[in-house]
C-alpha cells in the first residue's frame, strides 16, 4: 500500500521533538559509551566547548568537571550568560553569542545548537548562570521546562553550572569509561595553557602546549629518533618526531582546541607542507611513503568562523584562515617551511637521523614491493569479497549519515561467522571469517603481513594498508568464543594489530564483543546473561525452575538470538592503551619467550581463578551442567 502525501504529510517540529527525533544530526552515533565518539562524550563536549571559549576570551583561568553514577556537573568562572537570556539560550535555536564574530572571534562552538542539544536529550538539566553578584537558575526534562526560578542575589563567583542527566531512552544502558572523559579533558589542557581542569577533584594541567600531548602519547611507540621538533607561530601551533618502531603515521590535530579526530584541510596541508620542506632540505624527491613513515605529530590552528562537516566538529572544511583571506594550505606551508628548515640547518644530528630514518623506510618499502605485488595476486585469488568477507554496503570513509555506526567482526569458523552473517545488519555491518589461528606475529617485519594470507586479507578488507585514512569500518571488533582457544586467538589478533597498526587501537576503533555465557527463561521471559551475577539476578527474578543453557561458543547461538547481541543492545568493551604502556613491553611480556615473569604471573591468575571457582561453586551451578 502506497502512502498518500497530502497537506497532512507535513509535519513542523520543535526544536526538542527535531532533536530528539533525529539526534544523530546533533551528536553523530548514539551508542552506550563503548566508544570514544560516542553521544555521550559529546553531550560533555558541547557544554565544555563553552566554557573553553570564555577561557580563550580571557574570562575563567578553571574548569571543573564532576560525574558521578550518570550525572554530569560542569562548572566555569567565566562571565556566566547574561540572566535574562539563560532560558533563550539553552532552548531556542539559532539563538547565542556564537553568531557574533567580534565577541567570539576564534570560537570552538559557532552554531549556537550545542546546550540545546544537551538540554533536548538529557532526563534531567539544570543550568545556573551567576552574573555580577546575582543568578538564574533553570530546570528542564527532555526539553520541557520544568522550573524557572526568579533572578536572585548570589555571592558565588561568576560562571556558569551546567548538571545534565543523559536520557536513557535515547541512550539505553550507557556508561561513561573514565579513560575517555581524561583523554578528553587533557586535549582542551593542551590546547590552551594557562587552563586548569579538575575532574572529580584531580587536576589537569599542561605547560607546553602540544609538546605535552605528543610527550605524554609518545611512550607506547617505542623510542624516537630524535628529539620532538616544536614550533608555535602565530595562529600555528606543531610538534612532531619519527618513532623508531611505529608504522605508519599518527597525527593530533584541532581548531581552535577542538580535536579533529578525521583531520581535514589543515592537516592535509601540514602533511603536505611536511613532505615539500624535507624533500626541499635535502634535495632528494623522496617518496611521500618515505617520509611520513612512522611520524608522530600534533598540530594545532586557530581559525576564523570555522566550517566542519558535521555538528560534531570531528573534521575541517575550511579553505581560509579567515573569511576572505589567505587560504589555510599557503599559511601553513609558509610557516612549516620556514620554521622547519631553519631547525634542520641549527640541528644538524636531528637532520641527520632523520635522514637516516627515511633512507631506512625507503630500503624497507623497496624490499617488500615485489612482496606486495604478489599478496595483491593473492587477494585477487582469494576472492576476498566473496568467501573472507561479507561486507557491508556503507563504509567509514563515505559521507554517509551510518558511517559511525560501520562495523567489522573478525571471528573463527564457519559457524560463527554464519551466525553472525545471517543476524548482521547489511547496511553497516560486516564480517571477516578467519581460518584457524592466525600467527603469532611478535617481533616479525611487516614483510610477514604480506606474506601471510590470513593478515594480507584482513588488511586488504580493512583498507588500512597506507594507514588510516582509508580504514573501511569505524568498529573493528574481535568476535571469538569465550573459551581457551577463543582468547589465544583473540590474544594473536592483539599481537598483530599492536605490532603493525597501533594507531587503529590508539584511535579508538578496536573492540571485543561481549556475548551472553548463559540464557535464562521460563514461558514469559528470556533473559541472557554476561556474568554470573546476572545469571544469579535472573534466577531470582525467573521464579522456579527456569531453563538454562549454557553457551560454550559463537556458532551454539542462532542466528535469530545473534540479533539481540549484534544490534541496539551490543556490549562491546574497548580495547584500551594507558598512558604508561609500552607496546613492546605489552608483547614481549605476554607473547615474547616464557620468561619466570610471566609463568609467575600464569601461575598467580591460575589460583585466582580457582579460587573464584570454588565460591561459586554453588548448588545452581549443578543446574547448568
Amino acid at each position: 500500500m502506497v502512502e498518500k502525501y497530502t497537506e497532512e504529510s507535513i509535519r513542523s517540529l520543535d526544536w526538542k521533538e527535531h532533536i530528539r527525533l533525529r539526534p544523530g544530526m546533533y551528536i553523530g552515533k548514539l551508542g552506550d559509551g563503548a566508544s570514544q565518539d560516542d553521544g555521550i562524550y559529546v553531550l560533555i563536549k558541547e557544554i565544555i566547548d563553552n566554557a573553553i571559549d570564555e577561557f580563550v576570551m580571557g574570562h575563567g583561568r578553571s574548569i571543573e568537571v564532576t560525574i558521578q553514577d550518570k550525572t554530569v556537573v560542569i562548572r566555569d568562572y567565566g562571565r556566566g550568560m547574561p540572566l535574562g537570556k539563560v532560558i533563550d539560550c539553552v532552548s531556542k535555536i539559532n539563538t547565542g553569542a556564537k553568531y557574533d564574530s567580534k565577541v567570539f572571534k576564534k570560537a570552538v562552538g559557532l552554531n549556537g545548537v550545542g546546550a540545546k542539544a544537551v538540554n533536548a536529550m538529557s532526563s534531567f538539566f539544570r543550568i545556573q548562570a551567576i552574573r555580577e553578584g546575582e543568578t538564574k537558575i533553570v530546570e528542564y526534562k527532555c526539553g520541557e521546562l520544568i522550573s524557572d526560578a526568579d533572578i536572585t542575589l548570589c555571592e558565588d563567583k561568576d560562571g556558569t553550572i551546567v548538571t545534565f542527566t543523559p536520557d536513557e531512552k535515547i541512550f539505553g544502558n550507557y556508561h561513561f569509561i573514565p579513560e575517555y572523559v581524561e583523554k578528553l579533558l587533557w586535549n582542551y589542557c593542551f590546547l590552551n595553557n594557562g587552563l586548569s581542569i579538575y575532574f572529580n577533584g584531580e587536576r589537569y594541567f599542561a605547560k607546553n602546549g602540544i609538546l605535552d600531548l605528543l610527550d605524554r602519547n609518545i611512550n607506547g611507540n617505542g623510542p624516537v629518533l630524535y628529539p620532538i621538533i616544536h614550533i608555535k607561530e602565530d595562529d600555528l601551533e606543531f610538534a612532531f618526531t619519527h618513532s623508531s618502531k611505529q608504522y605508519g603515521e599518527e597525527y593530533y590535530s584541532f581548531v581552535n582546541g577542538q580535536h579533529t579526530t578525521q583531520g581535514g584541510t589543515h592537516q592535509a596541508a601540514f602533511r603536505e607542507a611536511i613532505v615539500k620542506t624535507i624533500r626541499e632540505f635535502y634535495n632528494k624527491d623522496f617518496d611521500t611513503s618515505d617520509v611520513r613513515q612512522s611520524v608522530l605529530a600534533a598540530i594545532s590552528i586557530k581559525v576564523q568562523e570555522p566550517v566542519f562537516e558535521s555538528q560534531t566538529k570531528t573534521k575541517l572544511g575550511s579553505q581560509h584562515i579567515e573569511p576572505g583571506g589567505q587560504t589555510i594550505r599557503n599559511y601553513i606551508t609558509d610557516i612549516v617551511k620556514r620554521n622547519l628548515d631553519n631547525y634542520l640547518h641549527m640541528n644538524p644530528e636531528t637532520a641527520e637521523a632523520m635522514l637516516a630514518k627515511i633512507l631506512q623506510s625507503q630500503k624497507e618499502r623497496k624490499e617488500i614491493a615485489g612482496i606486495k605485488k604478489l599478496a595483491k595476486e593473492s587477494v585477487k585469488k582469494a576472492s576476498l569479497h566473496n568467501k573472507k568477507l561479507r561486507d557491508c554496503r556503507v563504509h567509514y570513509n563515505s559521507n554517509h549519515e551510518k558511517r559511525l555506526e560501520t562495523t567489522l567482526f573478525i571471528t573463527e569458523g564457519d559457524s560463527a561467522s554464519g551466525s553472525i552473517t545471517k543476524s548482521r545488519d547489511v547496511n553497516t555491518q560486516a564480517v571477516f571469517s578467519l581460518k584457524g589461528k592466525p600467527l603469532n606475529c611478535f617481533g616479525l617485519s611487516k614483510k610477514i603481513v604480506y606474506q601471510n594470507d590470513e593478515f594480507n586479507l584482513l588488511q586488504s578488507a580493512l583498507n588500512i594498508e597506507e594507514g588510516m585514512d582509508n580504514l573501511r569500518y569505524n568498529n573493528v571488533v574481535i568476535a571469538t568464543d569465550a573459551d581457551v582457544d577463543g582468547m589465544h586467538i583473540r590474544l594473536l589478533l592483539l599481537t598483530f594489530f599492536l605490532q603493525f597498526y597501533p594507531d587503529l587501537i590508539k584511535a579508538g576503533h578496536l573492540y571485543i564483543l561481549q556475548t551472553p555465557l548463559f540464557r535464562v527463561r521460563n514461558k514469559k521471559e528470556t533473559r541472557y546473561c554476561y556474568t554470573e551475577e546476572e545469571r544469579l539476578d535472573a534466577l531470582t527474578n525467573l521464579g522456579k525452575n527456569p531453563e538454562i543453557t549454557r553457551f560454550k561458543g559463537l556458532g551454539e547461538i542462532s542466528p535469530d538470538e545473534f540479533k539481540h547481541f549484534i544490534g541496539s543492545s551490543i556490549r562491546l568493551d574497548p580495547v584500551l592503551l594507558s598512558r604508561d604502556s609500552s607496546i613492546q613491553e605489552i608483547l614481549s611480556f605476554y607473547m615474547g619467550k616464557n620468561t619466570p615473569d610471566r609463568q609467575i604471573f600464569i601461575i598467580n591468575n591460575l589460583r585466582i581463578e580457582e579460587d573464584i571457582r570454588s565460591e561459586e561453586e554453588k548448588p545452581e551451578l549443578e543446574e547448568v551442567a
